[in-house]
Formats: C-alpha cells, sequence, structure tokens
C-alpha cells in the first residue's frame, strides 16, 4: 500500500458515536477531576482524529472554593450598606444556595416556601420540583439535602428577610424568592444572573463577565467532598447532570 493510502487510513475520522460518547464523558467529569487533582484531563483524540464539522463543546471549570469565598463575604459585608437591602440579600441567597446544593437558576427561582421542609433528613430538605429534564422528558422532581450550610442560609432568608417582600406566609404557592415589584410573583431569572454578575464584578474581578448560576452550582461537588460527602450524594440529590 502507498504512503498516500496510509496516510488516508491514518487520518480517517473515528465514528461520530464514539466520539460522542468521549466528549460526553469528558464534559461530565472534567470539571470534578479539575477539583479534585488541580490537573485538566484532555480528550486523547487530537483534531486530526475528530469528525468534520464536529464542535468542541465549552468546558465551564468553576472557580476554586477560596474564590467562591471570597465572593460570598465582601457580598455579604454590602448588604450591610446597600441602598435596598430586601432584594440584594435576595439574590445573595439564591447564589449561595446555588453554590452550596447546586440549583440551576431556573430551580430556584421556581422554588416556593413550602418546597423548603425542615422536618426531613438531618439537615432538612428542598422539593425541587422543576428540575431539568432529560430529552423532553418534562421537569423532573427531586429532593436536595440542605449540606454545606444551606440550612444556615434558608433559616436567614426566611427569618429575616423574606417578610420584607410582603406578609403572604400562607398562601399556598408563595415563593420562595419573590419579586420585588410585582407582589405575589417570582423574581426572575435573568433578575438573579444580573445580581450574580453584579456582585462577581465588584467582589470577585478576576471572574467579572464570566462568572454564571451554571458555573457557580458546579462548584458544588468539591465543598461537598471537603465537608466529607461523597460524590454520589453530593452529585445525585443536586441533579449535578448537567
Amino acid at each position: 500500500m502507498s504512503y498516500p493510502a496510509i496516510s488516508g487510513l491514518l487520518r480517517q475520522p473515528v465514528p461520530q458515536a464514539r466520539l460522542d460518547k468521549v466528549q460526553r464523558m469528558e464534559l461530565r467529569h472534567k470539571a470534578e477531576i479539575y477539583q479534585l487533582t488541580g490537573h485538566v484531563a484532555e480528550c486523547p483524540l487530537d483534531e486530526m482524529n475528530r469528525p468534520r464539522g464536529g464542535g468542541q463543546a465549552a468546558l465551564r471549570i468553576p472557580p476554586e472554593a477560596a474564590q467562591v469565598e471570597k465572593l460570598f463575604t465582601g457580598w455579604r459585608e454590602e448588604l450591610a450598606t446597600c441602598r435596598k437591602f430586601a432584594p440584594a440579600a435576595r439574590n445573595y441567597a439564591a447564589a449561595r444556595l446555588m453554590a452550596q446544593v447546586g440549583l440551576r437558576v431556573n430551580e430556584a427561582r421556581m422554588l416556593d416556601l413550602d418546597d423548603v421542609r425542615w422536618d426531613l433528613g438531618r439537615f432538612g430538605k428542598l422539593h425541587v420540583r422543576h428540575g431539568k429534564g432529560a430529552r423532553g422528558s418534562g421537569p423532573r422532581e427531586r429532593m436536595v439535602p440542605l449540606i454545606n450550610g444551606a440550612d444556615r442560609t434558608l433559616r436567614w432568608f426566611i427569618e429575616d428577610v423574606r417578610g420584607l417582600f410582603g406578609g403572604d406566609f400562607a398562601r399556598y404557592g408563595a415563593p420562595l424568592l419573590p419579586s420585588e415589584r410585582n407582589a405575589g410573583a417570582r423574581a426572575g431569572a435573568e433578575t438573579l444572573r444580573a445580581g450574580l454578575a453584579e456582585a462577581a464584578a465588584v467582589h470577585l474581578p478576576e471572574w467579572d463577565k464570566s462568572l454564571t448560576p451554571h458555573t457557580l452550582r458546579h462548584s458544588t461537588p468539591r465543598s461537598s467532598i471537603w465537608a466529607g460527602w461523597t460524590c454520589s450524594p453530593s452529585r445525585k440529590p443536586s441533579g449535578m447532570h448537567g
């Protein structure tokens, strides 16, 4: 066989199905491997062996634990002097829950006060009714344990902040994270994203314009492991599959 023929065989791309499987595993576990070891795992397939037209999905590596703590320490101190305490504290609590138990921004905003179940488990649990579904299956419900200090975050918010938005605690379906302007309505996802972005710009400038609720929630496995929880409990209840 001639050299061009051999070269052509060597350069034939790996089948798309096999590459998709490798990329799914890479993207699913790459951030976790980086958090545990400090090394970025790379796919062994080089660009020559990737299928034509197959774009590589972007990897979101979350901030370090020290950076997350720096963000929330500065943000917490800012609450004492901010112009509008209630919405600022709401945005802080929402972001804190994303980091502590891995909630997605839409999962957090769709929580009701009744979804906080202090009677379940050691720390209490959140009944997430609008979890991310897979392949068009619709929302998936799950129970999320209030680990990593999330129980303290919620108790502070419910006891000291939630009442500033109105006294609708007894109403069925009262939102946990209410809107500032529309009585009885929920805070919008973009409002919570904007609150996190503004806080990151001030208190974590190295992550300015790059820290999102999605990257923040992926800091959860590392903090859970350091607190003594195994990967399975920290991943499965929090829906860390995507």
